[in-house]
């Protein structure tokens, strides 16, 4: 398909011109070196003796300074991007500073830190017999201080553009701090660190003053080209422009390389750094389209699914239960039964989120809540990642509260599923396995197993970009149970889904949930999730638990207003007095059963026993109101209608199209209410 042409917006001649006079004033001085070089002779000036000793000595102390610099300059660029601390911003001022000193005041502050009468000098001489001014070990100490700056704030920018869930999902699964670095954040951020270091070794390569106050002019020890070509200016100016122009060549070139990483050009903008999988279909590298969720068998919605019965978990010899689960043909291969374990869940949350957790082996218990409620933030302190709220834990037998993340034996599956974009589908799933010090080979062979459990053995060697959102979010849950947690944690793993590819996950997902020893918490803003999934539902509400049920208790019985419209039920709390319950937005509601005067509850109303005429009607019902139409929208083969009023809450009314139609229902159309007493739920607060 050809792209639509884009015509070009004219700049306007206020700001082209000084923008072509700025062009001119960079462009000029590099002409200059073109235009005065001596071309004939530009072979015999680059190979004097002279000038290729100094440029072995450039291109030695270049690669000692790019070596240091990133020997120190990583670290310290993950410290700043990741850690918070005070005074980080004078660490960042100091970074910087080499970038700005004049490079002979560099020269100087070097010699009064590290010279022979410096503040470090005297100890390094005395203790290890190192000096550095005048000795190539110092042209490199100058080359590293005026350099690695330009390492740092490069690698700290990618760091800082690099999700954290990258990194706190390894965690998870079991890896080290020093192995999450490794394994996940450097080939992560390879590119802005590859990016960083060819800026930091052109600039150790071109860098004059500094050296020469520090480390002096001598031939062959401490003259790097840059001081040879200052030299030359005196003798010999065609030889110094020949050597110019190699460095000027030098770093046009690895500008040329970068294509904008550095300067965020259009090379690069074109993508974040960590963003890995998509909710739909593969991308252009050869994974399924779109049409791959109908016609792939682990996703098609009319593919034989096997379910697993009652009687499907049997006790095993040792008195574990063993998943004996076959799964259908087209979905999964028959695999080794594998023994369950089952863990206890014992938390006593304290901070923002504040409430005491119990749940027995196999519980699955749906987090539910408004925005801000808390639930990111149980999740995250049962995980011990956040300050807000600490977490006393226990898991079986195990007291795991003072242990880091990667030894707590609690998996983390975030919305997104954070599949680790540089690794297959099989080493994502045998990462856990591996952490935990397991072969490579039993590693690769028990994620194998677990991709086959759920379906998507087949794209065991597809990076996540490759695959859809049901197929990577099915590969995260593998890789979350293959690392054998304690604790499973789903973080709206299935919010980023088509209503197709979530029905077949959810299914899949039941399905293997039934079969986990442990205990998982899903947080969801889906009640079908919460009730398909759940065997109970916790509701928080600003930190705090405000109902622990079962799903069908608390369809029933919903202690929260958001909860009650999370499930399409109309929700007024207020207070009861003489004449009825008085809700907090206004108005008045008759009840069959009132509370005593004073008493807070919360008034429940279905949108289908809501009645809606044109004309004040008569007869039984006790609760009128006139209102008008607000929103019509569209419910399966029902209408619902939202009618606001100055007389009560708004409203929720669901209705038949053919009402809607004799009742001539459209936007602002003025309307009447009404609600019997004997449909309103009252549940105490």
């Amino acid at each position: 398909m050809r792209r639509p042409h884009r015509r070009s917006v004219g700049a306007p001649v206020a700001l082209a011109v000084p923008a072509l006079i700025a062009i001119a004033f960079l462009l000029l001085p590099l002409a200059g070196v073109l235009a005065r070089t001596s071309w004939r002779e530009l072979g015999t000036h680059l190979t004097s003796p002279g000038v290729v000793e100094a440029l072995k000595l450039s291109l030695l102390v270049s690669f000692w300074a790019l070596g240091l610099s990133l020997l120190l300059g990583v670290p310290l660029a993950w410290l700043l991007a990741r850690v918070r601390f005070p005074g980080a911003a004078l660490v960042r001022s100091l970074v910087l500073l080499p970038m700005v000193l004049p490079p002979t005041v560099g020269g100087v502050a070097l010699l009064l830190g590290f010279g022979r009468r410096g503040l470090l000098g005297p100890w390094l001489e005395d203790t290890f017999g190192i000096t550095l001014p005048f000795h190539t070990s110092g042209a490199v100490v100058a080359a590293t201080f005026v350099a690695m700056p330009f390492l740092v704030i490069s690698l700290e920018g990618t760091l800082a553009g690099l999700r954290p869930a990258y990194e706190e999902t390894a965690a998870s699964l079991g890896a080290s701090p020093v192995r999450v670095f490794r394994t996940v954040t450097l080939p992560m951020v390879a590119p802005g660190l590859a990016a960083g270091a060819a800026l930091t070794w052109a600039r150790a390569l071109g860098e004059f003053g500094a050296t020469i106050t520090f480390a002096g002019n001598l031939p062959g020890t401490t003259q790097t080209l840059p001081l040879q070509v200052y030299l030359l200016l005196q003798d010999s100016p065609e030889a110094a422009t020949s050597v110019s122009l190699l460095l000027l060549a030098i770093a046009m070139a690895v500008l040329v390389a970068l294509r904008g990483r550095w300067a965020g050009g259009p090379a690069g903008r074109g993508g974040r750094v960590g963003r890995a999988g998509r909710s739909g279909g593969a991308d252009r590298a050869g994974g399924p389209g779109p049409g791959a969720l109908a016609t792939d068998p682990a996703d098609a919605p009319t593919a034989p699914v096997a379910t697993t019965a009652p009687d499907a978990l049997t006790p095993s010899a040792d008195g574990r239960r063993t998943d004996t689960t076959v799964p259908a043909p087209g979905v999964a291969a028959p695999v080794t039964p594998v023994p369950r374990e089952e863990w206890r869940l014992s938390a006593e949350v304290t901070g923002f989120t504040t409430l005491t957790l119990e749940a027995e082996p196999g519980t699955t218990i749906a987090v539910v809540g408004p925005n801000g409620a808390g639930k990111t933030t149980l999740l995250r302190a049962l995980l011990g990642l956040t300050p807000r709220a600490h977490a006393g834990l226990r898991l079986g037998g195990l007291d795991v509260t003072a242990r880091p993340p990667h030894r707590r034996g609690v998996a983390w599956v975030p919305q997104d599923g954070a599949l680790f974009p540089h690794l297959s589908a099989l080493a994502n799933t045998a990462y856990g396995l591996r952490a935990h010090g397991v072969s490579r080979a039993e590693a690769r062979r028990g994620a194998r197993e677990w991709l086959d459990r759920l379906g998507v053995g087949h794209l065991a060697h597809r990076k996540p970009h490759q695959v859809s959102g049901g197929q990577a979010q099915r590969i995260a849950l593998a890789r979350a149970l293959a690392a054998r947690p304690r604790l499973l944690l789903l973080d709206e793993p299935l919010a980023a889904l088509d209503q197709t590819t979530r029905a077949q996950v959810r299914h899949t997902l039941r399905r293997h949930l039934d079969g986990f020893g442990g205990v998982c918490l899903i947080v969801t803003h889906d009640p079908v999730e919460a009730v398909s999934l759940a065997d109970r539902v916790l509701v928080l509400d600003a930190g705090r638990a405000l109902q622990d049920a079962s799903p069908a208790e608390v369809a029933r019985n919903p202690r929260s207003p958001w909860v009650a419209r999370m499930l399409g039920r109309n929700a007024w709390p207020g207070t009861f007095g003489s004449d009825g319950l008085k809700p907090a937005d206004g108005g008045r509601l008759l009840v069959a059963e009132p509370l005593p005067d004073g008493a807070e509850a919360l008034a429940v109303i279905a949108p289908e026993a809501v009645s809606v005429h044109r004309e004040r009607p008569g007869g039984s019902p006790r609760n009128v109101w006139r209102g008008t139409v607000a929103e019509i929208t569209s419910l399966g083969s029902r209408l619902r209608v939202l009618i606001t009023s100055d007389e009560a809450p708004d409203l929720v009314a669901e209705i038949t199209p053919q009402a809607a139609a004799e009742l001539a229902l459209a936007d602002g159309a003025p309307v009447w209410t009404s609600v019997k007493a004997t449909e309103v739920t009252i549940v105490p607060l």
